[in-house]
């Protein structure tokens, strides 16, 4: 038996390769399963069962319908942290999201990307770090191994390639710092999650 590139594969790789077939077919299927499970209206069932897929999810947080995930295991959301609709968190690496966080509407944090100068075009992972109070409006995207800074504000529609300072505000494609948060000693709480959301 042969590999995609034409090598010879012995009896081991090819068990291997069997191993990691049948796993990437079951992450295929409980990914699909989260997909219709984020369509349910409501909070605690669906923290239910991304909670059994390992994702951990602090109190008081809660994440909006319709959000996609990859890996969830590899995710872990603080307290009082609220993940709006439709957002895509890729767990490949670990994201680690911080207590009292906002992410808005449509945000995609990917911990993985492709080393476009590999012959093989291999995967690169790196973890993502969310610190506490921390705002990441609509439509933003964060790429592979950046750390957004407690109470920094990441405005929406930005791509962020780089790590962001504490209480920094950035935008932009790519984003740059716009100026410094004026409220440096945040104790909000965001409070409950809209129902049926």
């Amino acid at each position: 038996m042969k590999d995609k590139y034409g090598n010879e594969l012995n009896s081991g790789e090819v068990l291997r390769k069997g191993v990691s077939r049948v796993e990437s077919i079951l992450l295929d299927l409980e990914l699909m399963i989260l997909r219709w499970v984020g369509h349910i209206p409501l909070h605690t069932v669906r923290k239910f069962f991304y909670r059994t897929s390992g994702m951990k999810i602090g109190k008081g947080s809660n994440v909006h319908m319709w959000a996609r995930f990859f890996m969830p295991s590899g995710i872990t959301i603080g307290e009082d942290t609220i993940v709006g609709n439709n957002v895509f968190l890729d767990g490949r690496a670990p994201i680690i999201v911080g207590n009292h966080v906002d992410i808005a509407a449509e945000v995609m944090i990917y911990s993985s990307q492709h080393d476009i100068d590999d012959p093989e075009f291999k995967a690169v992972l790196k973890p993502i770090t969310i610190g506490n109070y921390v705002f990441i409006g609509p439509r933003t995207i964060l790429l592979p191994g950046v750390t957004i800074g407690e109470g920094a504000i990441v405005a929406a529609g930005a791509v962020v390639v780089k790590s962001v300072a504490p209480f920094t505000v950035v935008g932009g494609v790519p984003a740059t710092k716009i100026r410094d948060r004026k409220l440096t000693n945040p104790q909000y709480i965001l409070g409950r999650a809209r129902n049926f959301q």
